[in-house]
């Protein structure tokens, strides 16, 4: 059975299926906020229903830390997002 890791450097330490650099929070997202089903989900990512149910049993067990790593995530597309649209101070 495929485990839930984390690493720093692989995907910001965010968790993870073990040997591949599809997050839980990709999954749970997939599944619960698009609506796809399990099944799809497997087909897309070429991963097995298992390990699709791994990761929504990880999601599911670990709400705290999920709620974290979401919040993370939102400050950092806002940061980007106001980089993107605030132009650099360039001095003459």
């Amino acid at each position: 059975m495929t485990e839930i890791v984390r690493t720093d450097d692989v995907l910001g330490g965010d968790p993870r299926l073990d040997g591949r650099r599809i997050s839980v929070l990709q999954i749970a997202d997939m599944v619960l906020e698009a609506d796809r089903s399990p099944e799809y989900v497997a087909d897309q990512l070429d991963i097995s229903l298992a390990e699709v149910h791994t990761a929504l049993a990880y999601y599911y067990d670990h709400p705290d830390e999920i709620e974290m790593i979401r919040d993370r995530h939102d400050r950092l597309e806002t940061s980007l997002a106001e980089r993107a649209t605030t132009p650099d101070h360039v001095e003459q």
